[in-house]
């Protein structure tokens, strides 16, 4: 959300000053500040009577018209601070309120709560004690509006969507799927996180071709994760995702404890439109933090009995310590191939959980290349793989229904002809009957007896029958 602000500062240098700190905040809107008490309340009236008060939209248009936070230096005149903070917090509830001041001890902090502001701010200014104190001031007046009647989708508090991805055990493609989830994401439009939680073996850096050394350890013991500390934590990757690592140094994994995975997880959903978890197989208290707090839970299995029992032994053991309910985890079957015994059907029985209609095939040589490189987002549009993990994040919500094609291929549903089939069809047109080598009028290719229906059929039972379609993750892909 766009915060805009209002500093009422009476000294020049320190207008210059304060101007130049909000100019560097993200998502920042600063006004030019003004002078004195008399200009900052006449401002704020303006605001409020020019987004016309007096029509039908009334109350709810004049709060959306004031700015979110104002910042009142202890020098400004010729109303003393605290009794223009009073005024502004009885006349414009819904703006919050923040002190400049040198003196930031008990007894003036006390008295600049009981006149109305929502922080202090201690002189001389730093950057993340204000961008600190204007953002919660800012989550605050968001809420206050959406009570009197303003926007109700500037809600405060966290709004990003939280998607944990965890594996029943090692090796079901946890990672990959979280990846590609994220891409898919990105390629929608949407700010997106990915944070690796799998704490003593993450493996996100590897896929994405990334060195850096911050990670999330960095933030553990900062009880205060401003802006600009999650900006030096978070990697900028070329793809557009922020990337938040898993720590070098495994056994540094025991820093991040469930306080401080709620902490960053809450920081991150306040700056990203998506937040993608990939939480391994391992449940420690950092990663079951995040399964409990999830929008989506993902659970990730293989369609083999070893797999299938853990997953089984996953969600008993989520339900067992209370941080999901069976029913309320989604689980994604990998790996899945037409001669399969056990199929989606049966894994959500096993597990009493939910399954994703959209199943993943059996295709690691098309992943092979794009593993070993370690570039996992050059994967190639017409992996059947990669087409079906962007039709999972269709299906879960992350990007929208267009979005959800972009990375698909859609090769299996082109209208052209591939090599065996066109000659098939070539051959079952009659020699010297003057038609073209294309299907007789009326007729659907591979449906006409003869040679040309032998392989159109093959190809097209599943939609034939009510099936899948060109989408069927139980036939992996076969290029004619």
């Amino acid at each position: 959300m766009t915060i805009r602000i209002l500093p009422a500062v009476g000294d020049p240098d320190a207008a210059r000053t304060v101007s130049a700190l909000l100019s560097q905040l993200p998502d920042a809107e600063p006004a030019p500040a003004v002078a004195d008490s008399t200009a900052l309340v006449d401002a704020l009236a303006a605001a409020a009577q020019g987004a016309g008060a007096p029509s039908a939209a009334g109350p709810a248009a004049a709060v959306e018209a004031l700015p979110e936070v104002v910042l009142v230096h202890e020098r400004i005149g010729p109303t003393p601070a605290l009794e223009l903070i009073r005024e502004v917090a009885l006349r414009f509830p819904a703006v919050g309120v923040v002190l400049i001041t040198a003196d930031a001890g008990p007894a003036l902090f006390s008295a600049a709560m009981d006149a109305g502001a929502r922080g202090i701010v201690g002189l001389p200014l730093g950057y993340d004690e204000l961008a600190a104190r204007v953002q919660a001031a800012a989550q605050w007046s968001a809420g206050v509006r959406v009570h009197l009647g303003g926007n109700p989708d500037a809600a405060p508090g966290s709004s990003g969507t939280l998607v944990t991805v965890t594996g029943a055990k090692g090796g079901v493609g946890t990672t990959v799927t979280a990846v590609h989830l994220a891409l898919a994401a990105r390629a929608a439009g949407r700010s997106v996180a990915l944070v690796d939680l799998d704490l003593q073996s993450g493996d996100v850096a590897s896929y994405l071709d990334v060195q850096f050394r911050r990670s999330v350890v960095d933030l553990a013991g900062i009880s205060d994760i401003s802006v600009r500390v999650l900006q030096d934590a978070v990697h900028d990757h070329h793809t557009g995702l922020g990337l938040l690592l898993a720590p070098e140094e495994g056994e540094r994994g025991e820093e991040v404890d469930d306080r401080a995975a709620r902490q960053i997880i809450g920081a991150l959903r306040s700056r990203y439109e998506v937040v993608l978890v990939d939480c391994g197989s391992q449940m420690q208290s950092a990663n079951a933090a995040a399964v409990e707090l999830a929008d989506v839970a993902l659970l990730v299995t293989t369609p083999d009995v070893v797999a299938v029992r853990a997953a089984k032994r996953q969600v008993r053991l989520w339900d067992r310590l209370q941080i999901r309910k069976a029913e309320e985890t989604t689980t994604v079957v990998n790996r899945l191939t037409r001669n399969t015994e056990i199929q989606p059907p049966l894994v959500a029985k096993a597990t009493g959980t939910q399954v994703a209609r959209t199943h993943v095939p059996a295709a690691f040589k098309e992943l092979q290349p794009c593993v070993d490189a370690g570039r996992m987002q050059d994967l190639d549009g017409r992996s059947t793989v990669k087409q079906a993990l962007w039709a999972l994040a269709g299906e879960l919500g992350l990007v929208d229904a267009p979005a959800a094609r972009q990375g698909r291929g859609n090769h299996r549903a082109r209208p052209s002809l591939t090599g065996r089939r066109r000659k098939a069809i070539a051959a079952g047109a009659a020699p010297g009957s003057g038609s073209g080598p294309g299907p007789a009028p009326g007729s659907v290719p591979g449906s006409a007896a003869g040679s040309g229906s032998r392989f159109g059929a093959r190809r097209g039972s599943a939609a034939a029958a009510g099936g899948p379609g060109p989408f069927d993750p139980a036939g992996p892909y076969e290029e004619g």
